[in-house]
């Protein structure tokens, strides 16, 4: 007899809240005590233990907290409340502030059959309509993860204005697998609804298309992004006090528009400004310093720090993007900083830089250089074509770990102003799209016999799994490549 009226609910999030401060193996004894399970505890913690079981967790929870068995169907799992259960674990970073562990994934794309177009009508939309989200701390120091804890449990389902956008990117992942195209599928496509790979690798978990059977495609699940869960668990969930500023400030701004046309919209306003021009509109100093256009686009945006909370919750990252009088890009744009360890521990598809390029989406702001200012040219959405992540940036990535796993080789030269090193790294000529250098200005250096090189500390190096310490290094996107892909009205004089 169930503890709870699964046609309610509340009444089934009263009786999940129950599980807070508790862990896994706590559910599993309780279980095996009310007979609720006919298993032994040990035979239960063998099933469940197993962290390449993907869904463990929350099929323990379905069968021996809630008492249902798991099948096949594709209702609800409280099918007579409408509710879905998802189990989701969350992480505390160095700084204290907490982010979810992955992003959700809430149901697999069918391919064999034809899209639905309208997202209410969707699969989708009667699995994600609301969500009963069990957040679990992921503390990797325990030695299982039935050993986890959870914290918070609490019914979800979108604002309105959350939902608006979710459905703005259901039709964009619905259009692309209609034209055919779900090859061409990428997480950063879209902004808080993603299309997310499933499958050990793509040789493994490619499948035909409805509408292009002769192409194809990687199995993918509509998943809400790893940057929206985090948005979740701090603002819904957590109700941390939220310093993001919205720049939609009425859910009814986007009744005749994408998220994308209001955001673009807000900043074309301004084209054919200078930046002296716009400081003095938004009154801000004008300084000239590297910070000065970035600050600009935030207030062209509505906003007065750096922080949008659209741009939190979708994974969006702002490019200022300065072209000189003759159209050139001179700078790369930087990526985050590169950790040597984990990056020869790591397989492709679960690396830093998949993970970072295949679900970020870049705003780039485009000014260009007309006498002594620079002028706003306008600015666009972007996200890496899939293509061109999985083997030009794939073989670049292969390469530089490659070359870290066998040994960085230095070469020093005396110089008139001391010591310098070159190594063995790729350049940026190497590969068409990322190179590898430092990102700050100070170097330092412990050679294999403790010998120390530089003018800065170990706070700016990183150690490579020899022992050695170098400069920290960054991945960059090549200047050449940004501008290559910027919009012809954004590159012309």
């Amino acid at each position: 007899m169930k503890r709870y009226d699964d046609t309610n609910p509340f009444s089934i999030e009263t009786y999940g809240k129950k599980l807070i401060g508790h862990t896994f193996e706590d559910v599993i004894a309780w279980s095996t005590e009310n007979a609720i399970n006919k298993g032994t505890i040990k035979e239960a913690q063998e099933s469940y233990s197993n962290k390449a079981r993907k869904g463990g967790l929350g099929n323990l929870l379905e069968q021996l907290y809630f008492g249902y068995n798991i099948n096949s169907c594709s209702d609800a799992d409280f099918k007579l409340a409408g509710v879905e259960l998802k189990a989701t674990p969350y992480e505390i970073r160095k700084d204290g502030s907490k982010k979810a562990g992955e992003r959700l994934v809430l149901t697999m794309i069918d391919y064999n059959s034809p899209m639905e177009k309208d997202f209410y009508k969707s699969h989708l939309w009667e699995k994600c309509r609301l969500l009963l989200l069990v957040y679990y701390l992921r503390d990797k120091t325990k030695k299982s993860n039935l050993m986890y804890k959870i914290d918070y449990v609490k019914l979800f389902t979108p604002t309105p204005t959350d939902l608006r956008i979710i459905e703005q990117d259901y039709k964009v992942i619905a259009d692309k697998i209609i034209a055919g195209k779900a090859h061409e599928l990428s997480e950063a496509d879209t902004m808080y609804l993603g299309a997310c790979t499933k499958g050990a690798t793509a040789a493994k978990s490619t499948v035909k298309q409805y509408y292009n059977d002769n192409v194809l495609a990687r199995k993918r699940a509509f998943c809400y992004k790893n940057s929206y869960m985090t948005s979740v668990l701090n603002d819904y969930i957590i109700n941390d006090i939220d310093t993001y500023e919205p720049i939609i400030k009425d859910e009814k701004d986007l009744e005749n528009c994408t998220l994308a046309e209001y955001i673009t919209g807000k900043i074309n306003q301004y084209i054919g400004c200078s930046d002296e021009e716009l400081c003095r509109i938004f009154n801000r100093e004008y300084n000239n310093n590297k910070a000065q256009w970035y600050d600009l686009v935030f207030k062209m945006l509505g906003i007065k720090s750096s922080k949008a909370l659209e741009f939190k919750k979708a994974n969006i990252v702002v490019k200022a993007i300065r072209l000189n009088e003759k159209g050139k890009m001179v700078e790369s744009s930087p990526l985050p900083n590169i950790n040597f360890k984990n990056l020869i521990e790591q397989d492709w598809e679960e690396s830093d830089l998949y993970n970072y390029l295949s679900e970020t989406k870049f705003f780039f702001v485009v000014y260009h250089q007309v006498g002594g200012v620079y002028v706003l040219k306008g600015c666009q959405l972007w996200n890496m074509p899939s293509e061109d992540l999985e083997k030009i940036v794939f073989d670049g990535w292969q390469k530089i770990k490659g070359i870290v796993q066998n040994g960085v080789r230095f070469t020093m030269k005396q110089q008139k102003n001391g010591i310098v090193f070159t190594n063995n790294l790729p350049k940026k000529n190497d590969n068409d799209i990322i190179h590898i250098r430092p990102h700050a200005q100070k170097r330092y250096y412990v050679m294999e016999d403790g010998a120390v090189y530089g003018n800065g500390s170990l706070a700016d190096a990183d150690q490579l799994p020899d022992g050695r310490w170098m400069p920290k290094q960054s991945f960059w996107l090549n200047n050449t490549y940004i501008l290559s892909i910027l919009d012809k009205h954004l590159r012309k004089n």
